[in-house]
């Protein structure tokens, strides 16, 4: 028997040389591995052999059982990245000075939103700024009031990487930084900090007509001496009204968060079924678009700032539920399929 598997193991090498294509690793494989195949059908022989030659043979087997499974891996593999390559090669060459077609695409609804809100924003003083996707624990909690263990953070189930940082379940993760590269300006010169940071934020939410694991939103901050929750509404409601050509029906709720005190929920009558209820505003009639708040005390004292001679509101505003409201989308999910059925019907009117 061990002249037998050692004949397997050679013949096996051999043959797997020879093949060119995933069809005859499969063949190979079931020809030799297979319910009766060759090495199979040795294995059977096993009851045959005495007790001191049993486990030895099987421990042969099972080296040659493995020698062949490893080798049609790597053979396979072989075969993978050579058709890879001969697609890659037989490819035609793009040429980069060729005028575009801007007839082929459009763009994307929450790209369309996410620029008119920065030009309205711009438009009021506003800066622009971006941030990573990818941020640490300090900065998408501890720096906003949200120590370790806190109960908050379980509304926000956030996905954690292995070296300990996270993928940013909120745009308020920029805060910490925007208030201290802008805190300088603020206190010497008297320069309100006023600045928006759109971005993609993820969490592990269970996907429904107006929930995603994958969303956009839009952080505002403004700083300064005397700000009050009048300012906070003036700015909302004029950026509404901008976006949607016409006076919104809005409501402040009391919320929670605990980087803002006092917290609201700014919610606008849904615009979809006419407030009148449907699947995208879970049938309220309203649409939670916009947390809202004064900044709390700890966390400009996180950015440098004395919250003794400083005041300030913070807002996340929902891109991709404004995106719905002004597109009339009824469900979110449209957003991230790649649809182009679905995304083809919108243009710039813009630009």
């Amino acid at each position: 028997m061990k002249e037998k598997l050692e004949a397997i193991r050679k013949k096996a090498e051999a043959e797997l040389d020879s093949l060119t294509s995933p069809e005859q690793i499969e063949s190979f494989r079931v020809a030799v591995l297979g319910k009766k195949g060759e090495l199979t059908s040795i294995l059977k022989m096993m009851g045959k052999l005495s007790a001191e030659e049993r486990p030895v043979m099987g421990q042969l087997a099972n080296d040659v059982r493995s020698f062949i499974e490893e080798k049609i891996t790597e053979k396979a593999n072989e075969i993978k990245e050579k058709e890879m390559q001969r697609e890659i090669d037989s490819m035609p060459l793009f040429d980069v000075s060729a005028p575009s077609d801007l007839s082929r695409g459009s763009y994307h609804p929450i790209t369309l939103v996410q620029r008119e809100c920065e030009r309205i924003f711009k438009s009021m003083g506003f800066t622009v700024e971006d941030y990573s996707e990818v941020v640490t624990d300090y900065e998408c909690f501890e720096s906003l009031n949200i120590p370790k263990h806190h109960p908050a953070r379980d509304m926000q189930d956030t996905y954690y990487l292995e070296n300990g940082q996270l993928l940013k379940s909120q745009t308020s993760a920029a805060q910490n930084a925007i208030y201290k590269k802008y805190k300088d300006a603020l206190i010497n010169d008297g320069v309100p900090i006023k600045a928006i940071f759109p971005g993609r934020c993820f969490r592990n939410e269970a996907t429904d007509a107006c929930h995603e694991n994958t969303f956009f939103q839009m952080e505002g901050v403004m700083v300064d001496k005397d700000i009050s929750i009048s300012n906070l509404i003036y700015f909302m409601k004029t950026m509404l009204s901008e976006v949607f050509r016409k006076d919104i029906k809005v409501r402040l709720r009391p919320g929670f968060f605990p980087f803002v005190e006092p917290g609201f929920e700014l919610d606008i009558s849904c615009l979809i079924c006419g407030g009148e209820g449907c699947p995208s505003c879970k049938h309220s009639g309203w649409l939670e678009l916009c947390p809202c708040g004064m900044i709390h005390p700890e966390v400009l004292k996180a950015g440098g700032i004395d919250p003794d001679k400083y005041t300030g509101f913070a807002f996340g505003l929902g891109l991709t539920r404004l995106a719905m409201m002004k597109y009339g989308i009824k469900d979110i999910r449209d957003l991230n399929s790649g649809s182009l059925k679905s995304l083809s019907q919108f243009t710039d009117d813009e630009n």
